[in-house]
């Protein structure tokens, strides 16, 4: 059962522990912890009302796990319910690989690109549609000072990347639509 109010066993003794990781444990001593006149511990079963808890209903159809857990978590989050093509990407990515498959993360990242696609075509027949001028920060670009503020940054490397990533698909979304409506053109002067 893999949610139950005991403590588990340790791998291994608190000794071994010590020996082979350095610092580990140092919060052990009660004298040690500042916290510890706060915290009122119930040797029956640590004060957990409840042998195994409540399995939060899952409303929003069967919710997605991993292959390697033999349930569901008895709480998890229902904020955004996987939905269409890329719901469908995502749930085939915990169905069919575990984890520790590369996969698993790729189907999960295709399954983001999918819906973040669809948003910004979605966004086109709305008032306000994505303006990739502005969510590129370009504009901003000028008067924030672009060489100084980029200086001792840790992610100096990805820089480049950047606007590639952002901009990329909007570049080429452009040249596919220009390309189109050429042909387009053409074949109606023939």
């Amino acid at each position: 059962m893999a949610y139950t109010p005991q403590k588990p066993p340790l791998p291994e003794t608190t000794e071994q522990l010590k020996a082979r990781i350095p610092f580990w444990g140092v919060d052990l001593d009660p004298a040690d912890r500042p916290s510890v006149p706060k915290l009122q511990w119930q040797e029956d079963l640590s004060g957990a009302h409840w042998e195994v808890p409540d399995q939060q209903p899952e409303r929003h159809g069967p919710r997605e796990r991993s292959i390697e857990h033999a349930s569901i978590t008895p709480v998890f989050g229902t904020a955004q319910p996987l939905h269409g093509v890329s719901g469908a990407i995502r749930r085939h990515a915990y169905a069919r690989f575990s984890e520790a498959r590369l996969a698993h993360w790729l189907l999960l990242i295709a399954g983001d690109r999918v819906e973040a696609t669809g948003a910004h075509l979605r966004s086109f027949a709305t008032l306000r549609p994505d303006n990739p001028v502005t969510e590129t920060g370009v504009l901003a670009e000028a008067g924030a000072h672009p060489v100084a503020s980029r200086r001792g940054r840790v992610d100096a490397r990805h820089q480049t990347i950047d606007p590639v990533l952002v901009a990329g698909p909007w570049v080429a979304g452009a040249a596919v639509t220009w390309l189109g409506l050429r042909r387009v053109v053409r074949a109606v002067r023939r």
